[in-house]
């Protein structure tokens, strides 16, 4: 299973999530795709954010059941931890 979590995305780039998953709530996309389909969507996150924030969360094989990255500016970061990857907050401005 694959999550994207998003904020202040082009159009275009909420339409690319689109084609692939389910778009359960306004910037959360949800769906059941492979590597090779994550790994594109991620190039196209890189690319075409612009000024939004994402977070892509999957099912993997780890302690945690599950693996994510994050793209953009954001207070949330993540941090591994004895390698368990957490998140930590960063101070308002």
């Amino acid at each position: 299973m694959l999550v994207i979590v998003s904020e202040n995305i082009p159009a275009r780039l909420r339409g690319r999530f689109g084609v692939y998953m389910i778009e359960l709530r306004p910037g959360v996309f949800v769906g059941d795709l492979s590597r090779r389909v994550r790994e594109m969507l991620w190039k196209f996150i890189q690319q075409y954010s612009e000024d939004g924030n994402v977070v892509m969360v999957w099912s993997t094989n780890t302690e945690s059941g599950y693996d994510f990255v994050t793209w953009g500016k954001n207070r949330r970061e993540p941090i591994d931890y004895d390698g368990l990857k957490l998140i930590t907050f960063l101070p308002q401005p």
